[in-house]
């Protein structure tokens, strides 16, 4: 089976974090993909645990796999700084992929520790576990209000839903106050 541009893009992105040792997870429409129904995404969302000092290499090692892409190096270190968001587009594709930092907050899921390992064309991937990805699916519903996150929960239920740790779930969402939304929106753990 042949692999998408999105595919490929992400195997050459995930082996230049895996070369610079810099700790990621694969999140957004591609894992719940990966743990829900397959859908369309139209970017690829990583969260990273990456130093400032990492930056000059990472948009080096980006221009080495794709000559004209766009990625500013002074927005990746401010993005570092403030623990924000920073992108990378490829001009072939038109494929955005958006790096969201590693806020290390003690009041959030430990995405790090539970990321799961998934093999992509060969290539060894790490994606948010689908409780945590459930988890951010919840709170970005809180701030958005799109059916969308409350679709790709309910395919993950609807896929994942007997290897979920619902215990682990059922803790975090009442840690995280999205008990209202479980309610609200007939969602069953």
């Amino acid at each position: 089976m042949e692999i998408s541009s999105q595919e490929k893009l992400l195997i050459d992105i995930v082996k230049i974090l895996d070369d610079l040792d810099i700790k990621y997870f694969i999140t957004g429409g591609f894992a719940v993909s990966v743990w829900g129904r397959p859908r369309a995404t139209f970017d690829i969302d990583i969260v990273v645990k990456i130093a400032e000092s990492q930056a000059k290499l990472l948009t080096r090692a980006w221009h080495n796999i794709v000559k004209a892409g766009y990625a500013d190096e002074a927005a990746v270190r401010d993005a570092i700084r403030r623990k924000e968001e920073f992108n990378f587009i490829d001009p072939d594709s038109g494929l955005k992929v958006d790096f969201w930092v590693d806020k290390e907050s003690k009041n959030s899921p430990p995405e790090f520790e539970n990321r799961k390992l998934k093999k992509m064309d060969n290539q060894r991937v790490f994606f948010t576990s689908p409780e945590d990805l459930i988890l951010s699916k919840l709170k970005w519903y809180q701030l958005s209000c799109s059916d969308r996150h409350i679709d790709d929960i309910k395919s993950v239920l609807r896929i994942s839903g007997e290897k979920l740790d619902k215990k682990y779930l059922r803790s975090w969402i009442s840690k995280l106050g999205l008990s209202d939304i479980i309610k609200d929106n007939n969602l069953e753990f």
